[in-house]
């Protein structure tokens, strides 16, 4: 197993250039995964016309495609259009396979419920695989929880419930995207060193602030905000009341440290 260049830390995007030129080095029949929208833990999505180049890299290079599909519908409140990634993989012809969860669009973190979905080119093909998951499940599980699956399935085929939760989810989606706004908008107005457009760039339930290991541990340390030592913050976890301290305290350790340089 290795991994390949995806976030570029000065631009606080994707590194298109050294992702491409990885995943242009790998051997044929490589399985490479990828996440199809809300990228965790960066907050930073691929461009549709990079994407289409990270498909042709995988036609050209017969490589083998696995999307983690966790925040469909979570990241822009929009199924088809976080979904709208799959459906190019789909389009190209490529087999792949598709691990997709309901634990964060159904809130059903406590089930771990999902599915796998593979794109195969033929029923024998399709046979094939079928039969291989099914060793791979039978010695890591044997049987799934049942009733996580018995949820989704009721939603999903019920109009008035699909309804409703499309209608939650798209809150839940906006939500977040209020805070990045609120976060954005007020680091800007206290002029707060550097560029933070990156926050509303990202999508999805968590961003690569930015912010320095050192600057995280006195996040940490003095004002009691939690995020990991490489500037990855939760916005599901900020809020309206308590966005303006967390504003505070980024604006302190990000000025503090530059007026020691």
């Amino acid at each position: 197993m290795s991994t390949y260049p995806y976030y570029h830390a000065q631009t606080r995007g994707v590194d298109r250039e050294g992702m491409n030129k990885s995943l242009n080095s790998l051997a044929p029949n490589t399985a490479v995964l990828l996440h199809s929208c809300a990228h965790n833990p960066t907050g930073a999505d691929p461009v549709m016309d990079h994407w289409k180049e990270i498909i042709e890299i995988c036609k050209a290079k017969q490589l083998i495609p696995i999307l983690d599909n966790a925040y469909q519908g979570y990241a822009s409140g929009d199924l088809a259009k976080d979904g709208a990634t799959i459906i190019m993989f789909q389009d190209s012809g490529l087999q792949f396979f598709v691990a997709q969860s309901f634990a964060k669009n159904f809130g059903l973190y406590g089930e771990r419920i999902g599915n796998v979905h593979a794109a195969c080119s033929s029923k024998e093909e399709a046979d094939r695989v079928l039969s291989q998951l099914k060793i791979i499940i039978r010695q890591n599980y044997s049987s799934p929880p049942i009733w996580g699956a018995r949820i989704v399935a009721h939603m999903l085929t019920t109009p008035a419930l699909k309804a409703q939760w499309l209608v939650e989810l798209k809150s839940m989606s906006d939500r977040i995207l209020k805070m990045r706004d609120l976060m954005r908008t007020g680091i800007e107005k206290k002029g707060t060193p550097g560029s933070w457009n990156h926050i509303t760039d990202q999508i999805g339930m968590f961003s690569y602030t930015g912010l320095t290991k050192d600057q995280c541990n006195r996040m940490q340390d003095e004002f009691h905000i939690y995020l990991t030592k490489n500037g990855r913050i939760s916005m599901a976890g900020l809020n309206e009341g308590n966005m303006q301290y967390v504003i505070d305290a980024m604006d302190a350790c990000v000025r503090d440290q530059k007026a020691k340089l």
